[in-house]
């Protein structure tokens, strides 16, 4: 699903950005550019990366 309309960001992108190791919306704006531009995305950009980080495995707090 396209999240970001402006620069053609889907959810896919942002979940792997997640997985790569991005943990805010800053992150991934740098790495992406959503939410550069309009920021309508923003809001929903945010849900997709907190989702994103619950079902990620968190290994540094195993140790």
């Amino acid at each position: 699903m396209y999240v970001c309309l402006c620069h053609a960001i889907t959810d896919t992108q942002i979940k792997n950005a997640v997985s790569q190791g991005d943990t805010s919306l800053a992150d991934v704006k740098k790495r992406l550019g959503v939410a550069n531009q309009c920021g309508k995305c923003a809001r929903m950009a945010v849900q997709i990366i907190q989702n994103q980080l619950e079902i990620e495995p968190k290994y540094y707090e195993v140790a």
